[in-house]
């Protein structure tokens, strides 16, 4: 005899999602910020002759790197809000050259941006549920081509 699966309790009304991870990105003031820097880290991958991935390495190695790993995504705060996503590929746990295990993150380097929600600060990462995850935007959205700082103004008067 087979035990059946665990089932997972979902709010009412809620859509259940993947576990997700969500972090500060930490300098950043736009996502061209975050955007520039992956492609700079592509580049200099291609320069050297190693394989593209886009990591991102954590000290902490996520416990449920299996739920995350089935369709989960980090999403990104930058200026105090969640601004977009990039899919999870892989948590690679290693020890680095002091002795300390870290963990890489492989993300996709394709970012998503998704409806901004303000976020307060916090050190390191932490789970985030599906349904509890701010939705992708539509390329089309409004506010789409104005610069981060001008949406943000507009979306804390309520015109976007």
């Amino acid at each position: 005899m087979t035990s059946a699966a665990p089932t997972r309790a979902v709010k009412p009304g809620a859509a259940p999602g993947p576990l997700n991870l969500i972090k500060l990105c930490v300098g950043a003031e736009s996502v061209e910020d975050l955007t520039g820097w992956i492609a700079e880290r592509l580049a200099d991958c291609r320069a050297r002759g190693v394989p593209e991935r886009q990591i991102h390495v954590t000290r902490m190695v996520p416990s449920r790197a299996e739920d995350l790993l089935a369709g989960g995504s980090l999403y990104w705060v930058i200026k105090g809000e969640v601004l977009c996503r990039q899919s999870l590929l892989a948590v690679e746990p290693f020890v680095d050259g002091e002795g300390i295990g870290r963990c890489r993150l492989v993300l996709d380097p394709d970012v998503v941006r998704v409806a901004p929600r303000p976020s307060r600060p916090f050190q390191g990462w932490r789970y985030l549920k599906g349904a509890e995850a701010p939705a992708d935007l539509a390329a089309g959205n409004s506010g789409a081509g104005l610069p981060e700082d001008l949406q943000r103004e507009l979306r804390q008067l309520g015109l976007l």
